[in-house]
């Protein structure tokens, strides 16, 4: 891996995003990529937006009229990436996190929001790069696997950030 830009963009007013969320997020990104060995630069576009927003997004995109907590729009398949062609930096894809699932999440897993952010982040990433869950079996463990590995690498394992 060369260099990784993440470019972060909140649409959202109902959540006050904490200090540090966005160095998470990048962190989060780089983690994924460094697990996955992923080779050369690039480039990840992950908006924060609300409930409304990404039921919308939902709804026109995967027909599914409800709110969720994260989407994931690859712009690759099979390895094959869009390039920008200014940078070279291979683009992956869109992230969307909505803070208010994020919240109401991380509350009822009794984790914070921190964690959840950085899970939902990690989740999403293994989208991009290819991984999927929605048949279950085999696919849903590894990637849960992978999403927990990365977790702990980041010091976020679920023994360490559940609230007492």
């Amino acid at each position: 891996m060369e260099k990784v830009k993440v470019n972060i963009t909140n649409k959202q007013k109902k959540v006050k995003i904490p200090t540090g969320i966005r160095m998470l997020v990048r962190r989060a990104c780089i983690a994924v990529l460094k697990e996955e060995e992923f080779q050369g630069s690039a480039e990840v576009e992950v908006t924060f937006v609300d409930d409304k927003e990404i039921q919308v997004l939902n709804k026109d995109f995967r027909g599914i009229d409800r709110s969720t907590d994260v989407l994931s729009f690859p712009l690759g398949e099979n390895g094959v990436y869009d390039v920008n062609y200014e940078t070279g930096a291979k683009m992956l894809g869109d992230v969307i996190i909505s803070l208010e699932h994020a919240v109401a999440q991380a509350e009822e897993y009794g984790h914070t929001l921190q964690r959840e952010v950085a899970f939902l982040t990690v989740h999403s990433m293994l989208h991009l790069l290819g991984h999927d869950h929605v048949n279950g079996g085999i696919e849903a463990e590894t990637m849960r696997e992978k999403e927990e590995a990365v977790l702990v690498q980041m010091g976020l394992s679920r023994e360490v950030t559940f609230i007492d």
